[in-house]
């Protein structure tokens, strides 16, 4: 049976909106350009995804949250919540992310579907501090980065240098 792990890739590549590179942009900007691209960025998300919608709202003791984009895995059987965030992976969007988890579960969730899936699109993160803040959770949440283009080889042949530092680093 496939697990979540399975399914989360990092990173996603956006080259397919055709937004300038460095440019920056808004979330609001980011979910709208996806949406409009949504077949394309089904196919970014890979296997068994399917589109729920967007600003999906939750209402908790009278205030509105807003979960940025829904899909569901029928593979996993299980909805799959998208947060963006146009900069750093912060520890207060795990938060965030977790509750709607947590809300989906208890409120949306039939009796036949697993566990919701949460994933935060952020254009950069510090593995040291994603660990921290996704550890000991209950929920399956991921942060996995974004980024506009493909590197150019050079940017290619650094990232791939620094992965095997880092691994030689740890297995040494």
């Amino acid at each position: 049976m496939s697990q979540p792990i399975d399914i989360v890739k990092d990173p996603y590549v956006f080259e397919f909106l055709g937004v300038p590179e460095n440019k920056p942009m808004l979330e609001s900007d980011l979910e709208q350009a996806l949406v409009q691209q949504i077949e394309k960025f089904l196919l970014e998300l890979g296997r068994g995804f399917m589109f729920v919608g967007t600003q999906q709202r939750i209402t908790l003791n009278n205030t509105h949250y807003y979960v940025d984009m829904v899909f569901y895995n029928k593979i996993l059987r299980a909805y799959v919540l998208i947060e963006l965030k146009t900069k750093k992976l912060i520890p207060e969007a795990v938060g965030q992310l977790n509750m709607y988890l947590n809300y989906y579960a208890a409120e949306i969730n039939d009796e036949q579907d697993n566990a919701p899936i949460g994933i935060i699109l952020c254009t950069e993160k510090d593995s040291i501090a994603a660990e921290y803040a996704l550890g000991g959770l209950s929920n399956n949440i991921f942060a996995s980065r974004y980024i506009s283009y493909i590197p150019d080889k050079e940017q290619l042949i650094a990232q791939v240098e620094a992965v095997l530092k880092e691994w030689h680093g740890k297995h040494d």
